[in-house]
């Protein structure tokens, strides 16, 4: 994946935070330890998108949710459309539930605003 950077970010500016773990660019991530992060798994609780590669114990810049539009690739093969709900996939990527299910869950990241499906194209989503 590389470098990444979001699709609009406004006056967003991204932080840094040591890897806890090999990150690729692009990956959802979440706090694994003090100030460091790893990509996320399903369900986890993320707090942006990795910025760029980096390696255990480098560190990297990470992109946070709010307000910021991102694009990711769905997990697997699962299709997200514009209007569902995203959470946090498996590897750093994203998935959908339903929207009650997951805000109750506290597991809500944003909303789809274009849809795509896994292993073919990226989807578009706001933070929230």
């Amino acid at each position: 994946m590389s470098d990444y950077q979001p699709v609009n970010c406004s006056d967003t500016l991204p932080f840094t935070k040591t890897a806890g773990a090999t990150i690729a660019g692009g990956q959802l991530v979440t706090i694994s330890a003090d100030n460091t992060v790893s990509p996320c798994t399903t369900g986890d609780h993320s707090i942006g998108v990795a910025a760029h590669d980096a390696s255990t114990g480098q560190r990297v810049t990470v992109w946070p949710l709010d307000g910021v539009i991102h694009e990711t690739s769905p997990q697997g093969v699962v299709a997200i459309s514009a209007g569902n709900p995203v959470i946090a996939g498996t590897t750093g990527l994203i998935n959908t539930g339903t929207l009650a299910t997951v805000a109750a869950a506290g597991t809500l990241l944003g909303i789809c605003t274009k849809g795509g499906t896994g292993g073919t194209s990226k989807a578009q989503w706001i933070g929230t």
